[in-house]
Order: C-alpha cells, then structure tokens, then sequence
C-alpha cells in the first residue's frame, strides 16, 4: 500500500479535473474532433439532433465506459496501490488492443503522458517513478484512464469518488461538447445528464463488489 501523501485535498481534485481529454478539450475544435472520433468508433449517426445524442450517450456509457474505461481505472489503482507495476504495464499494453478504443488514443496517451509529467517530482512515489520510466522508454502508452487510476492512489483518493467523478465529468464533457451546436438549455443538459447516469451507482457497485468464485 502507498503511504499517505501529505498533499491537498483540494489540489488532487484539481488534478483530477483535467484527466479525461474531453474535459480538457472543451469547446475547442480538437475536443469536437475527439467527439466525431467517438460516434465512429460506436458506429452510431453523426450527432445532430439530441435523440442522436441520447444514443450515442447510451452506447458510450454502455459500450466504452463502463466495460472498459471504468474497469481500468480500477484496476490501475489496485496494481498502484500494491506497487504491482509489470501488472500496470502489461494492463497498459493489452489497452493497445482494444479496437474501440483507438479513436481515442492518441488524445488518451497525450492527456495520460501530461498528468505524469506532473506527477514526476514525487521522487518517493515507486509507482509513479517506474510507470513513468516505462512511459519514458516505450514499454507503456500512459493512457489518462491508468494515469486517473494511478492518481487516486498516489492522493490517497477514494475508488469509488474517483470513478463516480470520471463517469460523470466524461458524460458532461460529451454533453456540453454536442450542445453547442444543438443548442439546447443547461435545463436540458442537467435532465440527459441525470438520464444517462442513472444506472451508474449500480455498474461501479457491480464493479468494487468482490467477485465470489465458487
């Protein structure tokens, strides 16, 4: 287990606010780009109306979310914790292979890779020092959900707070992205957002409850 780090509580929020590439990408031409990468990776209509959006939302959450970015994230943040880092690495790797996935890559290791620069000076932290040394020579992509993952644990940062914040931020970050141009009231972006989300706290239950081998 990573000891206790003595920094902020509010500053390791702030960190976490800018992992998810749409959220640092928002209302910039890049971060619209990364949308439209988005629907071709789903498969799903251009986004130009909002029941487009509702499905792409949907098929997000359900096909990209919550069955591989979620997991993710836990999973780095065990491997963190327990200093397991050939098992982050591999994790890493195996990423690499996800075909729905690539759309999002190259903004994913550019946000990831980012937030480690950040956390370099953290000397003592193995984790960060040997991910980052496997960042540094090729052996690992630092994709933000295994850098967000590796962060909760570094700021000793509650799992379950931290997927909870991740989905949603994702979630807003598509949202606000299509309203744009839809045009639609905070109203509106409040009522999808709640639509989206409400079979999150059942998915991360599912996800943080041991599995039970018989």
């Amino acid at each position: 287990m990573l000891r206790q780090t003595q920094k902020a509580p509010l500053e390791a929020v702030e960190l976490l606010g800018d992992l998810h590439p749409l959220v640092e990408q928002l209302g910039s031409v890049e971060g619209l780009v990364t949308l439209a990468g988005a629907t071709d990776s789903l498969q799903v209509r251009q986004i130009n109306n909002v029941p487009a959006l509702r499905e792409f939302l949907q098929n997000y959450h359900a096909r990209i979310l919550c069955p591989l970015e979620l997991p993710a994230i836990q999973k780095a943040f065990h491997h963190a914790s327990r200093n397991e880092i050939r098992e982050l690495v591999a994790l890493d790797q195996s990423l690499a292979g996800e075909p729905i996935l690539q759309n999002f890559s190259a903004a994913s290791r550019r946000v990831g890779q980012s937030q480690l620069q950040r956390l370099r000076p953290l000397r003592d932290e193995r984790p960060v020092q040997r991910y980052l040394a496997a960042v540094d020579k090729g052996e690992a992509n630092g994709w933000h959900t295994l850098v967000y993952g590796l962060t909760l644990a570094v700021y000793s940062l509650p799992l379950r707070q931290g997927l909870f914040s991740y989905a949603h931020q994702a979630t807003r970050g598509f949202i606000h992205s299509a309203g744009r141009s839809l045009k639609f009231s905070e109203a509106d972006s409040q009522i999808m957002f709640e639509e989206t989300c409400v079979n999150l706290p059942a998915a991360i239950e599912a996800l943080l409850t041991p599995k039970v081998v018989s």
